[in-house]
Parts: structure tokens; C-alpha cells; sequence
């Protein structure tokens, strides 16, 4: 399999983890074989100086060819910009992709965010005579459980949407003053069902945290996911944080981590409230100074102490030019670790196309949000995997790119950040 210019193997067809990968650089070449006696044979030499021998379907002739036509066409491309992920089973032909519609832009961010979810496929408005999708009347309930701008007399309302890289899931964030959220949340958790108990954890946690800012926030998938819960957007120790997780040798292990790499605190605690268990606590904190490497180093250490598989270094390369600190979002349950994140701050320009060309995305289709959010790019990008078994058939397994941008800022009326 060919992702931009890496070639990963795998040992069968049905193999989800590679067995190894080619880099195909500019010192990498290609051709065909002589030295075997088996059809349609051919070589790829990689930077390291072994020599890989390939052995495509002895009866489609074109299959080889089309391999080393791409191949070459890799190794000759001046730019680094990763191709699109291409399995080969006859001749490709690249085309440029489809330019994205011109969007009005908004400069009400509650009027960007209803216009955002109309460019997102599985929220788009229903056909006349159609029902709402559940999905959608689940985005209403929240959005209308956030206070006005109206009510905000004090400090600010933040609006944040996470998409994934092919926009199938979204995670849609408000926050603000404590004394203005918090009954508004209560009602709004109550209205969907969460559990007293769940409701009592809230309190117990904010008891402890004394938070100044609190927030919502909902996921929703294009199969069907719904889930909602809170978070608390604020700097806070990490022991302490870590109260608002159900005990589990996993939470030990996350503080443990943190102890001896120098994690005292983290920016952001939140927890679901659904309705039945195993209940999920995320923490999100910065990974330290040094140099990138450093951090992407000490990441590492996270991911293998936590049995999590480090990011596809594709994605990683493509992340390099980020400045700012790095940080880690990690999510526990009662029953171990749930999901890993690692989040780089202010992307590239280029990293979105980047990273939706290696994932198959649509590039129009990102450009096409952020112009209804009236953004230039997120403010992170995050390279999640989550754990089999807790996607729960709604939800993608595995390895995924997520976006977060930040849709806008509300300030009491009269007053400017």
C-alpha cells in the first residue's frame, strides 16, 4: 500500500498492521526484474540500499506497470506533498481535485456554526417531507442549551468544532463562565437522559477543581453516535484532575507517566455522562519543552507505556513545521484505556491537503467548512487511535485524523476581546 511516499507491506491481504515499510525517496529507484524466472517481477531499491523484490498477479500484466509507472512518478515529484493513498489493482489516473464552492463567509459565529453543519454530509438540512435525522435533532438540543449572548454579562463564550479527517465524526464544544453554564448544562444532561449519579460526579469534580470557565460537549458520527458530557477548560494538577476518572490500574499508569516526565498539570479535564458504563475521563495536557523531537520522543514513550501504536510517520513528517508545544489527549475507562492523542499546535498551510490526500478525504470539503466558520486553519491537529472494542460499531477503530478549530469567540454585548 502506497501513502504518499512511503510503501507499506504486510504479510496478508488481511493484515491491519504493517510488517515493515519502503522509503520511496529520491534516492529509491525502480524497474523491472530479470533475475527471477517469475512474471511480472520488479525491483524497488530503497534509500538504505536493500532491494525489495514485488510480485504483482502474474496474469495482469498491467498491474506491474502501473506499479512502476507511480512508483517512478514518486520518486521524480519536487515537491513532498504526499499523493493519495493508492492500492494499485489497475493503471491509476491522477486528476486534480474538484475545486471547493465559494461559501458566504459569517461574522456571527452562532450563525457560522448552524451554516457549518449544512456542509457536514450526514447534518445536512432535510429534503422536504423527510424527517430530521436523530443525529441532527441531538445537535438542536445542545445548541439550545447554550446561553445567549444576551445573558453573558462577564467573561466569554467559546465555540469549538473537532472534525475527523473525513468528516464522518464531529465533536462540537462550548464554554464559559461557571455561573452561567452550569445549571443550562444540568438541564441539558437531565433532557438526554444522564444519570444522577453522573450529574453528582459534575458537582463533585467542580467541587474540587473550582473551575472559573465550564463547557459542553457532543460527538456524532455519520453511522448513528451520539454522546455528550463535560469539560472544564482550565489549568489544574494532574492528580487532582485525574479524580474525576472511575479507578482503574490505567489512571495510575497515565499519572505514573506524567510523574516521570515532569507533567505536573493539565489544561483540560472532561468526562461523558451516558447513560450506562464503562464512562469515559479525558485529560489533555502539553508534553514538556525541547525540540520538537524531544517532544515527539517523550510522545513516544507515552504511547508504548500506555500500549497505544505510535502515528503513522507519514503523518508525522507532515506535522513537523508546527511550532508551539505538543500535547497529549488521553481517555480512560473503568475497563482500561479507551483512546490516545497527540495534538500539534498552528499546522502548516499545506498540512490539511497533506493529510486528507493520505487519508483519502475530500479536500473541498474542508475548505468549504472553513469558510462557512470563517477560519484560515485549525488550531490543532490531532493524530488519534482508538482502542478496539470501544467505537462500538458507530465510532472509527484504529488510527484517525482529527481537526480542531476554534469557530469563534462571544464577549458581552458592547465589549471586544
Amino acid at each position: 500500500m502506497l501513502k504518499g511516499t512511503t510503501l507499506y507491506y504486510f504479510k496478508t491481504n488481511k493484515d491491519s498492521n504493517f510488517t515493515g515499510i519502503i522509503d520511496i525517496s529520491r534516492d529509491a529507484f525502480v524497474k523491472r526484474d530479470t533475475t527471477t524466472k517469475k512474471k511480472g517481477c520488479f525491483c524497488v531499491g530503497s534509500s538504505t540500499g536493500r532491494v525489495f523484490l514485488m510480485y504483482p498477479d502474474a496474469e495482469k500484466q498491467q498491474e506491474t506497470d502501473a506499479w512502476i509507472n507511480i512508483l517512478n512518478a514518486v520518486i521524480m515529484k519536487k515537491t513532498t506533498t504526499p499523493e493519495p493513498r493508492v492500492t494499485i489493482t489497475q493503471p491509476v489516473t491522477v486528476k486534480e481535485p474538484p475545486k471547493a464552492q465559494v461559501v458566504p463567509k459569517q461574522t456571527d459565529v452562532r450563525a457560522a456554526l448552524a451554516t457549518a453543519k449544512d456542509y457536514i454530509p450526514f447534518l445536512a438540512p432535510a429534503k422536504p417531507g423527510q424527517e430530521e435525522s436523530k443525529v441532527a435533532e441531538f445537535w438542536t438540543i445542545w445548541s439550545e442549551s447554550i446561553p445567549t449572548r444576551q445573558e453573558l454579562t462577564d467573561g466569554s463564550i467559546t465555540f469549538e468544532l473537532v472534525t475527523s479527517c473525513t468528516m464522518d465524526k464531529l465533536s462540537w464544544r462550548c464554554s464559559g463562565p461557571q455561573n452561567l453554564f452550569i445549571q443550562k448544562m444540568v438541564d441539558f444532561f437531565w433532557n438526554v437522559g444522564a444519570p444522577e449519579s453522573e450529574i453528582d460526579r459534575l458537582n463533585d469534580v467542580g467541587a474540587i477543581v473550582n473551575p472559573p470557565a465550564i463547557g459542553s460537549w457532543i460527538d456524532m458520527s455519520a453511522p448513528g453516535g451520539m454522546d455528550g458530557g463535560w469539560f472544564f477548560p482550565v489549568e489544574h494538577g494532574i492528580k487532582q484532575a485525574l479524580e474525576a476518572a472511575d479507578e482503574a490500574p490505567c489512571v495510575a499508569q497515565v499519572l505514573e507517566w506524567c510523574n516521570e516526565n515532569g507533567v505536573s498539570s493539565c489544561y483540560s479535564i472532561g468526562r461523558d455522562m451516558g447513560a450506562a458504563p464503562p464512562r469515559q475521563t479525558e485529560v489533555k495536557f502539553l508534553i514538556g519543552k525541547g525540540s520538537i523531537k524531544e517532544q515527539l520522543a517523550r510522545a513516544r514513550s507515552a504511547f508504548d507505556c500506555f500500549e497505544f501504536p505510535f502515528p503513522p510517520e507519514e503523518a508525522v513528517q507532515i506535522l513537523m513545521g508546527c511550532t508551539g508545544g505538543l500535547a497529549l489527549s488521553v481517555v480512560t475507562s473503568s475497563e482500561g484505556f479507551v483512546r490516545i492523542g497527540l495534538l500539534f499546535p498552528k499546522p502548516p498551510e499545506q498540512a490539511i491537503a497533506s493529510l486528507c490526500s493520505m487519508s483519502n478525504a475530500s479536500i473541498p470539503n474542508h475548505q468549504q467548512l472553513q469558510q462557512a466558520l470563517n477560519v484560515d486553519a485549525p488550531e490543532w491537529i490531532e493524530l488519534q487511535y482508538l482502542n478496539t472494542g470501544y467505537g462500538y460499531g458507530v465510532y472509527v477503530e484504529g488510527f484517525e485524523v482529527a481537526f480542531h478549530y476554534v469557530a469563534g469567540i462571544e464577549t458581552p454585548i458592547g465589549k471586544r476581546l
